[in-house]
This record gives C-alpha cells, structure tokens and sequence, in this order.
C-alpha cells in the first residue's frame, strides 16, 4: 500500500525520485519565560510537554537570549550575529542588512529546504526579499513539497508579558507558593502577577504539545530534530529589558532522533543536561550545521551540533540598549557561574518610565512602596542610579542582588570577566557606542555593520576609550573629560560632556567654559547633553541658557526622530528644572518624519510622560 501510494504521489508532482535524508527541523519557541519549567527542577510549575520532550533529549542549562527583549533577540537569531554588532540592537528599530549577507532562512533555502515561520518576526534588520517560503498564522511544514526537507518556526504568545497583567483571570498556581525574588516586593499584586506568569507558561507549554502531537501523528518524529526554546527571561519587570541572568536565561530543550545520532554533540543522551555555553547568536551556524551546510565566516556564533560543530566558548554575551523611548547602554558577560554587568549611563536610573513596562501591576506598586519608603535596599535598588559595575555569583545569589565588583576576594573574577566584555565590544566592533542617530549619519546609507568595520568611520578604539573614562566614575578624570571635549570625533566630545554630566555639579561648574562651547557644537547629540548638563547641575543661569535648546530640538518637524527622542528624554531627566518651558512643550509636535514606522510611537509616549508629570 504504502510503495502504491509512492507512485501516485511520484506521478502527480514533481518531486524528487528518493526522499532528501537530511533531517527535518523545527523550531518551537514561547515568548517571555525563562527556565521556569518542571525539566529545569521548578516543582511550582507545570509544563508537562516540554519535560516529556526534555525525557527524550538534551537540556541545556545555560543558554542565554543574548537581548532580554524580543526584537534585538530575534535580530540575533535571523542573523547569526550579535545586534550590538549589526546595528539592530535598539528595541524596534530597523537597519539595513550587511553587504554580501543573508539571513539563514535564504541559506538553508538555497540548500533546498522549505522554510517556514508561524508566524512573529520582529526583527530591527531589512528582509532582502523573500526570505521565508512562507511567513504568516497559516505557515506550517505541512505545505512542503513531497519528499523535501522542512524547517518550521511555530511560535506561541500565550506566555507574552502583556498575558501576566490580563484582569479578570483565574488562577491556576497558587499565589501563596509563589517564590518571590528578592529584588521585588512581596505583595498581593506582584504574588497574583507571578502566579499567573506561571499560569500562562502552562498555556505555551500546551502551544508546545500541540506541535509535537502533528509531528506525531504524521509519523515524522524520528525524522525531524526538535528545539524548544524561550525568547528571553521572564516577562516579569526587572527580567524582560534586563541582561542579568534573569532576563537572558532562556529554556533550550533539544531533541535529536537516533538516526541522526551523529549529529548530537558527545554529551547528548536523552534525559540528560548539557552545561555547555550557548546563546542565540549560536542558533544560525548551529542550523546550518545540522542541515549540513557549512556556516559562513562572517557569522558571529559556535555550531553546538551537526556536522560543522566546534569546540564550547568560554563566555555568553548579553547587551541592553534603547528600550522603547528610553535610552540606556548595559553588557553584561557570564562564564555560567559569574555574572558581570557593566553599566556605560551609570546616572540613568535602572527604572526609567517605560510605558509598556508600567503596564504591568507588579511595576506601578513596586514604584509606589519606592516613593514611600517601604522598600529592602534588595528592593530599592531597582529606582536608583547604578554602580558603573556589577558582579553575581549565580550559585549563592540567584537573584543577582549582591554586588560583589568591590569584593577584595573577587576582584580576580571581576576583571577576567571585565577583559572579556571588554575584548567582546573591540571584537564584535559594537556600535553602540553612537548615538543612534549618529550612527545612521556616519554610514550614510551603508549597513551599520559595515560602518562599525571602517575606522575611519567608527575610530572603535579611541570612543571606547572615552565612554569608559566618562563611566567608571573616577573623579580624577575630569580633566580628561574636558580635553575629550576638544575631539575632533563627536563621539568622543559626546562621552566627554556625558562623563562631566555624570558627576553632577561639581564637575559641571569646573568645565562650565566648555559645555557653554559644546551648545553650539555640530553635533546635536553633544549639544543635548551638555544642555542636559548645563540644566541639572549648573547655575540658574545655565538652566536658563540651556533649556531653549532642548526645546528647540525636540521639536521633531524640525530635527529627526533620534534627536527629538533624545532632547526628550534630557527635558525629563531635568524634571522640575525645566517648569519654565512646560507651556513650550505642551505645544511640541506629536508626529514627525521617521526612517521606519517602528520608530512612529517614541516620541508621541516621550511627550505623553512629560506632560503628565507636568500636571503633577
């Protein structure tokens, strides 16, 4: 029956004569969680399909999202490479696509697979066309050509951060066994919040069977490699948007059927745990690898698996940048046992007013018990400015509340992991240490990326140097900070009012001379912060001088999207300073022109914030 059935199909399409042998491959992936999962030894929750897979595979018990969001994540899983190195790094942006690269979908269809995405993209990069052979809700391996290798993406949004905050819901989980981490309050909302965070990653699990029952039942288990996978972190506040371990940890269960044993790496045997170090910047090479295809050079990652693996790296690399309308520079860096954060705006608090972020129950009360006092220093943390470095030991410090960067005992650990996200940015040629909209200006036209590999262009080493004097808060580096203010590249004059704007006034009113010059420099990112500078910590003369400036370029009819975010941004920063230009901003435009709609709604929530704390 089953060789009569053959013949029909061979005579009806034209597919190849002898089915492709290599595998197929399937990508399931839930939003939001981290290794909050039964496999993972979390007895609280109840994920039974995802430990029935995990029974059967290889669990990987440090992988990390390498973004603790989802855009600039998912741009380092279409990419192969890190988005602090693409350009992709802030959350819903959008930049080119390198010279002479592809995404790995083009390749592995190129190879000859059928490609399919159900359905979330979100990248900050171009599409060069068609990508997927089909991306959409009705996309699924189902539809491949008879005989033809698949790859499927089937991703669920019931674990989605916006799901924790749905009211009415009835809960599963108990919230009287929730475990609370010690960085949040322990209330009845953050308790509901956390219980029903585990209630909707039971409803992605469920998303997860449903997928491994179609395999199934087409009788395609033992012929398809199978990754579940989170991601980033929890969608809880201070996980999502935060790479600490908390937000980068993700779930990474894999199953490799026995036919296809020679492509499992030498730890694999189902049931057991891999403590290999892999991230998301791994995954592109890695499918590559198991199709059998060589990943190219230029990509970023290790292939864990397949035919082209290659030996465990010492480190994972996490990375925060601009979080909707709010702008901020964190790397952090882990051997799997330490975590090192270090912090380049160390004066921007941790909890900067993220609309979406406020959303959520657990934030609005977490800030209220700040504002009354009521807080643990474990607690409080969170609505304060931050140290320029962090340090957690993940095995005594799970929650990653106990600084140990000025532990004399540490201070080994501390810099070995300081020289590797060191090396890492110099490596990677990390742009972000532009200002968004400089980096745009400098490559005129050309890919970010291409532009972070031009020295002329991007002098990595010379900015580097300047954003690490202006934030590890040396107070003997001011006069440093004022000769950077004479660069002849903005960026380094930008690191330099910044780095005097982190010291507050003291430093301010000792290079007074030279932030009055910077007003009118050519850049407008280093006039908005020594505007910024000028009006925080200057005298009532500067705040006066300085406020019309900032005004003047949020207008965003007038000045780009980046530079009218940016002047924003400084007015809110400045708070109760900047009253005397409240009627001019109530009179701000709310729309402007944008290189991308995933820019269109900074600007309008920026001008929202500021002008509701204005009212108050």
């Amino acid at each position: 029956m089953i060789k009569n059935l053959g013949i029909v199909v061979l005579l009806l399409a034209p597919s190849p004569l002898v089915a492709d042998q290599r595998p197929n491959i399937v990508w399931i992936v839930s939003e939001d969680h981290g290794p909050h999962m039964g496999c993972y030894g979390d007895s609280f929750a109840t994920t039974p399909n995802v430990d029935g897979l995990a029974a059967r595979g290889l669990r990987y018990t440090h992988c990390w999202s390498n973004a603790p969001v989802c855009a600039p994540a998912r741009t380092t899983l279409i990419t192969g490479l890190y988005a602090t190195s693409s350009g992709g790094e802030p959350m819903r942006s959008m930049v080119p696509l390198p010279r002479g690269q592809h995404l790995y979908p083009e390749l592995l269809r190129q190879a000859g697979y059928y490609c399919t995405n159900n359905a979330k993209e979100d990248y900050n990069i171009q599409k060069p066309g068609k990508v997927w052979d089909e991306s959409s809700r009705n996309a699924h391996w189902k539809k491949r050509p008879v005989g033809t290798p698949f790859f499927a993406v089937f991703n669920s949004e019931k674990s989605h951060e916006s799901k924790i905050r749905v009211r009415p819901h009835k809960l599963v989980h108990d919230p009287a066994r929730v475990r609370i981490p010690a960085y949040h309050p322990d209330t009845p909302e953050v308790r509901q919040d956390w219980a029903q965070y585990y209630d909707v990653v039971t409803e992605a699990d469920a998303d997860a069977g449903v997928r491994l029952r179609e395999l199934a039942d087409a009788g395609l288990m033992e012929d398809t490699i199978i990754f579940y996978y989170g991601d980033h972190g929890s969608g809880m506040p201070r996980s999502k948007r935060w790479p600490y371990n908390s937000g980068l940890h993700v779930p990474l269960v894999v199953y490799i059927p026995e036919k296809f044993q020679d492509l499992r790496p030498a730890d694999y045997a189902p049931g057991q745990s891999s403590d290999r170090l892999v991230s998301f910047v791994d995954f592109a090479p890695t499918l590559l690898s198991l199709a059998g295809v060589q990943p190219p050079e230029w990509m970023q990652g290790h292939a864990f698996l397949g035919k082209f693996i290659t030996p465990p790296q010492p480190f994972l690399y996490g990375f925060r940048g601009r979080m909707d309308e709010r702008y901020d520079l964190v790397r952090s860096v882990t051997d799997g046992h330490f975590v090192y954060v270090r912090q380049y705006l160390p004066h921007v608090i941790y909890g900067q007013h993220i609309d979406y972020m406020f959303q959520t129950p657990t934030t609005r009360v977490w800030k209220q018990l700040h504002d009354l006092g009521k807080l643990t220093p474990e607690q409080d943390a969170f609505w304060n400015r931050k140290p320029a470095e962090e340090l957690y030991d993940l095995q005594t410090d799970p929650d990653e509340v106990h600084n140990l960067a000025n532990s004399v005992s540490h201070r080994q650990i501390r810099d070995r992991l300081r020289a590797a996200q060191h090396d890492h940015v110099l490596k990677i040629r990390d742009v972000g240490f532009l200002p968004e909209g400089e980096r745009f200006r400098r490559a005129n036209g050309d890919s970010i990326y291409d532009l972070g590999r031009d020295p002329n262009r991007y002098p990595l080493e010379r900015i580097l140097e300047a954003a690490d004097l202006a934030s590890m808060m040396s107070p003997d580096a001011v006069p440093q900070l004022k000769r950077d203010l004479k660069s002849d590249d903005n960026a380094v004059r930008y690191w330099g009012v910044l780095g005097l704007q982190m010291r507050g006034s003291a430093a301010v009113m000792s290079a007074n001379d030279e932030l009055h010059q910077a007003l009118t420099d050519q850049s407008a990112f280093v006039e908005i912060a020594a505007a910024q500078a000028l009006a925080s910590a200057g005298g009532s003369g500067d705040l006066e001088l300085a406020l019309p400036h900032l005004v003047r370029l949020a207008n965003w009819t007038k000045n780009d999207v980046f530079v009218s975010m940016a002047a924003l941004n400084a007015l809110d920063a400045i708070g109760e300073r900047a009253a005397t230009v409240e009627a001019a901003i109530q009179m701000l435009p709310a729309a402007g022109p944008t290189p991308d709609a995933r820019y269109n709604d900074y600007v309008p929530r920026l001008l929202q914030a500021l002008q509701a704390k204005n009212k108050h």
